[in-house]
């Protein structure tokens, strides 16, 4: 659940957000597919991760050597600190737009509680905190429905998809398919499943079971919960041809379209996001380049046993606090990191999908056949979004 609601961190509540604004309901149908590609890709993750007993990273490094790994170590990282970044700066806009003051002044807070709860806790524990903010995804739900949608249109978008040439609904399409896979969400998947969880039973049927049942129904709740997020926006920017370039832009536009509690749970929610988000792309960082390096690495590790793992971590955090600080447009940054997204995620998924298939890493519990397909699927469909995505 945490590894998918991760995907919804406020860039990509920001995408949903432009997205309903330029196209109102017309895109609702894109948003649901995710589900489904997303399910695929977590439940392949899942099931390597509980076989294997190791992350994608190090397996890369183990089956294809060092080049290979360092391929997908760029892909992840460049990525990962550039929306870090970003990510950072839009939780601080939350809850500056929630408290009512700068958020430049809530940054430095926002990213010191985030790294002291990755320092402090435990994998255990950091999970059990995350997993009960999921429920603050419920307030883009709630926003949605305080938006008084039209509920005809709204299914109509949603259950007959639109085939249209339009630049504005093919570069919506795009930017929501395209950006939505990213990398360090199905990395997560096999860290936690394969490196931070207690390998007792795990590789087992039932074990297996429910490490797949986890995966859907994670995924499910990820693609709805990016649904409501643009179904507020349409109902209300979309409406009223409001043009936004952020999630805290179309936060702060709610309020005079929709209304003051609209407003503010379409915030908290943005906020929610982004505390979801952030320590699960410090943590993905720290992993990867702790593999690379050889270096002792986990959550559940003391600060004196894994120091360059938490190096990593702190680094990358006073990194996007000193960013954020500077006042450095995030636009131009997130344009940078949908390229090399549009480039790395396929990397990783192809790596992915031929590691779940090797009996060398999985033994007898290889994925099955229309599952690999599916993978393959995924990976040509998200590397062909994310292509003419940058073209466009």
């Amino acid at each position: 659940m945490v590894s998918a609601a991760s995907d919804n961190d406020p860039t990509n509540v920001g995408t949903a957000a432009v997205v309903g604004a330029q196209t109102a309901y017309q895109l609702s149908w894109v948003a649901l597919l995710v589900g489904p590609l997303l399910a695929v890709v977590m439940t392949i993750a899942a099931q390597v991760g509980t076989v294997a007993r190791d992350d994608l990273q190090s397996l890369t490094r183990q089956r294809y050597g060092r080049g290979v790994s360092a391929v997908l170590l760029v892909s992840v990282v460049a990525v990962n600190l550039v929306t870090i970044a970003a990510d950072l700066q839009a939780g601080a806009a939350g809850i500056g737009l929630l408290a009512g003051v700068s958020s430049r002044w809530l940054v430095v807070p926002l990213g010191a509680a985030l790294a002291a709860l990755l320092l402090v806790g435990q994998y255990a524990q950091v999970v059990a905190v995350l997993r009960y903010l999921l429920l603050g995804f419920a307030a883009f739900g709630a926003a949605a429905v305080l938006a008084r949608p039209d509920w005809s249109q709204v299914l109509r978008g949603s259950l007959v998809p639109v085939l249209s040439l339009h630049r504005e609904q093919v570069a919506g399409g795009l930017a929501l398919l395209g950006t939505t896979l990213t990398s360090y969400v199905y990395v997560w998947e096999t860290v936690g499943r394969g490196v931070e969880e207690p390998p007792s039973g795990a590789a087992g049927g039932s074990g297996l079971r429910r490490a797949r049942t986890g995966a859907i129904i994670g995924s499910v709740f990820t693609a709805l919960t990016l649904w409501f997020m643009l179904v507020a926006s349409a109902a209300t920017l979309g409406r009223h041809h409001e043009a936004v370039t952020s999630a805290q832009q179309a936060a702060r536009a709610l309020r005079p379209l929709a209304s003051s509690l609209a407003a503010g749970l379409f915030a908290a929610g943005l906020v929610v996001s982004a505390v979801v988000a952030l320590p699960v792309l410090l943590a993905t960082t720290a992993y990867v380049v702790g593999v690379h390096f050889g270096w002792r690495r986990g959550l559940s590790e003391g600060i004196g046993r894994a120091r360059g793992f938490y190096g990593v971590l702190v680094a990358s955090t006073v990194l996007a606090m000193a960013v954020s600080l500077a006042g450095i447009p995030v636009i131009g940054m997130l344009v940078a990191a949908s390229i090399i997204g549009g480039f790395g995620t396929p990397v990783g998924l192809v790596l992915l999908v031929r590691l779940a298939r090797d009996p060398q890493v999985m033994g007898d519990q290889v994925i099955s056949r229309w599952l690999a397909v599916a993978g393959w699927a995924v990976a040509v469909l998200v590397g062909g979004f994310g292509l003419l995505f940058i073209i466009t």
